[in-house]
């Protein structure tokens, strides 16, 4: 029974060793990192970046913080003004935001108060 056991054991321990051939699994993964295009592929565009750095100036008032767009006072002023309106959980009221995005929430917000709407509706 002990040599049946050990028989098993000795052949379990071989089956994990590795390939008899290791250069033919290497030169497989070497193929496979490198794509070959095909002869009639159509020419390949590059693709311009999708992400612009930050503080360039190509950026829109969309994609600029409000703080940026407006100023520190006009910002916090549209920021109160948004969370006296707003009944979001978390709403966009925030001076990094863009003043759009707060501006909608407020409009947002305000469309809800339709026959008594507070004052900060009305400015």
């Amino acid at each position: 029974m002990r040599l049946l056991l050990a028989a098993c054991a000795v052949l379990a321990l071989t089956a994990c060793g590795p390939s008899s051939d290791p250069a033919e699994t290497e030169t497989a993964a070497d193929d496979a990192a490198a794509p070959v295009m095909p002869t009639d592929a159509p020419p390949q565009e590059e693709a311009p970046p999708e992400v612009t750095p930050a503080g360039s100036d190509v950026l829109g008032p969309a994609d600029r913080t409000c703080r940026d767009s407006i100023g520190e006072a006009a910002s916090a002023k549209l920021v109160e003004r948004c969370i006296a309106v707003s009944p979001a959980t978390h709403p966009p009221c925030n001076a990094d935001n863009a003043c759009a995005l707060i501006q909608d929430e407020i409009d947002r917000a305000c469309a809800l108060f339709a026959d008594d709407p507070p004052a900060e509706c009305k400015a």
